[in-house]
């Protein structure tokens, strides 16, 4: 099998994070180096087998693998096929530099709910303008991680409507224009996890998924206006026309021209 190396790699507009990179390698061995982040690591085919502390460790699919960083390692295909990756980089306001020893011990974490977890975050993180979205996946994902880390489960979450419904109004009010998990959080003087759940104990929805079907509530109102989609996806707060599309015809079953021309 000829070598074969395919890499995509990009900093999304999510706080915290600061690269996400993809990649298929068939023969490519890394040398021993270090990130000056942590390195979130999942394994989609075959297998990476590395070193850690002069200690050896592999990556099977059912694997989360949390590197830490400022700690030296280095990875090679582990099967004859190589390996394909997805990873996550992320700087000390997402894990803090405390967490580093505990990562050493235990970088490779079998958790199915997390592994799930990483995979919907790279799909959120690969599609522009659901950053909300990705915001809100990677602050469970890094509870569910230091949770790991310190070997707690921590307290059950306690239902809190009252901080549901201000982070309902504040969505409300921002339908449009938006707002980040980390400027809610700001605003209603809540950590960002206990907002999301929170409001989705609350409402059955999660927050982004809430604010983009008011997005495609509004955008309904302004095709049947006689607006173009074109027009529609910028007025809405989509990112644009695609963006919108791939949201109205999940939450409507018909893209956004359709209803439009379907409108009497």
């Amino acid at each position: 099998m000829a070598a074969r190396q395919e890499v995509s790699a990009w900093r999304p507009r999510v706080p915290g994070v600061t690269e996400v990179f993809h990649a298929h390698f068939t023969e490519y061995a890394y040398p021993m180096h270090v990130h000056d982040a942590w390195t979130l690591l999942i394994v989609d085919d075959g297998a990476v087998r590395y070193d850690l502390e002069r200690h050896e460790h592999g990556t099977p699919h059912d694997t989360v693998t949390l590197l830490p960083p400022h700690v030296p390692h280095n990875g090679s295909p582990a099967t004859p096929d190589g390996f394909r990756k997805r990873v996550v980089y992320l700087d000390s306001s997402r894990l803090g530099e405390d967490l580093i020893g505990r990562a050493v011990d235990t970088p490779d974490l079998r958790d199915p709910v997390l592994r799930l977890r990483v995979g919907q975050l790279h799909s959120a993180l690969a599609r522009p303008g659901d950053e909300l979205e990705a915001e809100s996946r990677l602050t469970l994902v890094g509870e569910r991680l230091r949770g790991h880390l310190r070997r707690t489960d921590g307290p059950a979450p306690r239902p809190d409507p009252v901080l549901a419904r201000s982070l309902r109004e504040l969505l409300d009010a921002r339908v449009v224009d938006g707002l980040s998990l980390e400027e809610a959080a700001r605003l209603l003087h809540a950590h960002p996890a206990h907002l999301v759940r929170a409001f989705s104990g609350a409402y059955g929805i999660a927050p982004h998924r809430y604010l983009m079907s008011r997005r495609v509530g509004q955008a309904r109102r302004l095709l049947l206006d006689g607006l173009a989609p074109g027009e529609v996806a910028s007025a809405a707060g989509f990112y644009d026309q695609a963006h919108l599309t791939r949201h109205f015809k999940k939450l409507v079953g018909v893209p956004p021209g359709r209803y439009r021309s379907s409108s009497r």
